[in-house]
Parts: C-alpha cells; sequence; structure tokens
C-alpha cells in the first residue's frame, strides 16, 4: 500500500480514544501530531503513540509531515478546523456532523474542491457489515422493489451519561444534528439520496440535570428542539419516515426497517458497525436471520479514514464530503421545514458510495507488530 498516511488530530475527547485504538499502530496509518486546547490532555495521549508528538492546533495544521487533518473536536468547532485544515493544503476528515450550518458545510465541500484536496467524514458506521449486509440484501432483488422505510432513536438524552453535555442542548445540537447522520446515511447508503424533506419538531423541558462527573446535579438551558420527526422523499420514489428524541425513554421499534414489494427487512443500529439482518419474505412465518455478505467486518470508527487513504481517482472515498453534505442538508431542511411548517425541496444530491465487499477484519485491520 506504499508509505503510510500521515495524519493528524485535532481533539482529544471522549470520542476521540475510539478512533485512536482502531488507528494507533495501523500500517496503513502514521499517526505523527496530536493537539488539544488542553495541552496536558495533547501530552498524555501523544505518551502513548509511539512516534506523535503534542503540539497546538495553529502548528499541526502547518505541518509539513501531516497529510489528513482527523478533527474530532466539538460540531460547533468542525467547520473553523476543517477550513483552516484545507487552506493549509490537507485532507480533512471530521467527526460528524461535516458542520452546524448547511452554509458553513457547503463553504468546506467547495473550498476542498477549489483546494485540490479530499474531505472525510463519520459516520463510517455504515461500512460495517450491518448496514453493508443490508444494502446487498436490497440491491440483490430479495424485497422486491423498496418503497418505504423507518428510522427510530429514542433516548432520555445524553446529559445521563455525558460529563459535559452542554453542546447537545446549545444551537447546533438536538438530536437531529447529533444522532440524524447515523439514521439517515444508513438510509442513503440502503435507499439513495433524497429530495426533499417535510418535519415537526418539539421540546418537553427547558432544562437538563447532568446526571455524572464533577459538575452532577447541575442545570443546563435547552435551546433546541429535541424531538423531531420527519418524512425524506428519496429521489427513487421511496418514502422514509424518521424520529430523532433526547424525550423518550425506550422504544421497541426496529432502527431502520426497509419495506418493499416481497419483504421486509430489519437493519441493525446504524451507531454500531454490525448487527444482526432480518428477512421478512412474503410467504414466511418468521423473520430469517441473514449471515453477513458484505462490509468491512469487526470495523471500529476510523475505518472511514483508512477507507480515505486506500482511495483513488477510480474509487472516491466511501464516508466521503458529498455524502456529508447531502446528509447536512437533509437535516437542517428538516429543522427548517419544522420551523417554517412546509416541505423543503433539497439543494444537494449524493451518488450512493461503492458498496463494501464482505472484508474480513485481517484484511483491513493491518496492524504494524512493531508498533502494537
Amino acid at each position: 500500500m506504499g508509505d503510510p498516511h500521515r495524519v493528524g488530530v485535532v481533539g482529544l475527547g471522549v470520542i476521540s480514544r475510539a478512533y485512536l485504538d482502531t488507528l494507533a499502530g495501523h500500517s496503513e496509518v502514521d499517526i505523527v501530531a496530536v493537539a488539544d486546547l488542553d495541552a496536558s490532555r495533547s501530552a498524555e495521549v501523544a505518551a502513548t503513540i509511539p512516534g506523535a508528538e503534542a503540539m497546538s492546533v495553529e502548528r499541526l495544521l502547518a505541518h509539513p509531515d501531516v497529510q489528513t487533518v482527523l478533527n474530532l473536536t466539538i460540531p460547533a468547532a468542525h467547520a473553523d478546523i476543517s477550513l483552516g485544515t484545507i487552506d493549509a493544503g490537507k485532507n480533512v476528515y471530521v467527526e460528524k456532523p461535516l458542520a452546524v450550518t448547511f452554509s458553513d458545510g457547503r463553504s468546506i465541500i467547495e473550498r476542498a474542491a477549489s483546494a485540490g484536496v479530499r474531505v472525510g467524514c463519520a459516520p463510517d458506521t455504515v461500512l460495517g457489515t450491518g448496514t453493508q449486509t443490508a444494502r446487498a440484501v436490497i440491491d440483490g432483488g430479495l424485497i422486491g422493489r423498496p418503497m418505504s422505510a423507518s428510522a427510530v432513536m429514542v433516548t432520555p438524552g445524553h446529559e445521563r451519561w455525558h460529563p459535559n453535555p452542554d453542546f447537545y442542548y446549545a444551537p447546533g445540537g438536538g438530536p437531529m444534528l447529533d444522532m440524524g447522520p447515523y439514521y439517515i446515511s444508513a438510509l442513503i447508503h440502503l435507499l439513495g439520496p433524497v429530495r426533499s424533506v417535510t418535519g415537526a419538531a418539539s421540546r418537553l423541558r427547558a432544562e437538563r440535570v447532568i446526571g455524572s462527573g464533577p459538575r452532577t446535579g447541575q442545570r443546563i438551558p435547552v435551546g433546541v428542539d429535541t424531538h423531531l420527526t420527519g418524512v425524506l422523499e428519496h429521489t427513487n420514489g421511496a418514502l422514509s419516515t424518521i424520529t430523532t428524541s433526547f424525550d423518550g425513554v425506550r422504544t421497541t421499534a426496529a432502527p431502520i426497517e426497509v419495506h418493499g414489494e416481497a419483504g421486509t427487512l430489519a437493519v441493525p443500529d446504524p451507531n454500531y458497525f454490525d448487527g444482526e439482518v432480518r428477512l421478512f419474505s412474503l410467504g414466511d412465518t418468521e423473520w430469517r436471520a441473514l449471515e453477513p455478505r458484505a462490509g468491512y467486518a469487526g470495523a471500529s470508527r476510523g475505518i472511514g479514514l483508512i477507507d480515505l487513504a486506500r482511495a483513488d481517482d477510480q474509487r472516491p472515498p466511501r464516508a466521503d464530503g458529498d455524502v456529508a453534505l447531502h446528509v447536512l442538508d437533509t437535516m437542517t431542511s428538516l429543522l427548517r421545514s419544522a420551523t417554517e411548517g412546509q416541505r423543503i425541496e433539497l439543494t444537494t444530491t449524493a451518488q450512493r458510495p461503492a458498496p463494501v465487499a464482505l472484508t474480513p477484519i485481517e484484511d483491513w485491520k493491518a496492524y504494524d507488530a512493531k508498533t502494537r
């Protein structure tokens, strides 16, 4: 595969551990630099990664050895760090969402195109065996023509476990921008792009109480809607309904179901890479669990960046900026529809990324025995 792809990581919060567990020591990736607003945290993380250096964000973005910046900052900082990376002539792979406003997301994609660099964006969970097996089943015609889908995410809210959950309830947060990327990305992989949306939203409480960490018991204000329901009209004519909520407690609904003329497909939680895919065909008397038939087996966060490093002119990155912008367009249009009370036509589209053939874990998790 050639020399390792040299990566600098900006933002070393909770989610960074999952990425570093995948990338640190991987034979195709070399983490050369890490940066965080907390310099002591940068030093601690760098000490765990052979060859990595702790440095300021500004120095990391300008560092000549960094080819791609992994942007794991809070959502409100995604655009600034991504644009700074692009202006430095480097690729960027950003944690979801691409940005908190559609205009910022579009600026990232347009500026990257002008600079000739790549944009990748989470979620990469859709590249695992769960969503990819479901896609292979649909593309193989096992449910006939797909007509509709439902996607449901219900939780009491992240303040129960996150020690600093403020940004989930500030502008740019909320269940749609936080969790919607997983579900909408999966729906795009399964059914293709979206052409219009209609949404409605509400909020249950004006305050939330932090349930863990040093701030336990502290109340934080809620500045966004915390329950959103919408209808997505796909370009192929299929209709998806989506619910994302921080106001419920639990649900028995499948995370995603896809209905076709000849069967229904139960798709596992798109917040995870794997999970059981189940099929109920016309004439069946019970659900059938399907063996994985596509996707990166045993994948974990960071596989999207590895996929980006392996991409070329014939096969663009699967977790790419165009899909991320279309997801952001879908989400922000749903929020705008809920405010304006009208159907919104989207201004973007995206090609369904290339499917992932069933790839054993040893074929992508190629760790360097010297460093792992």
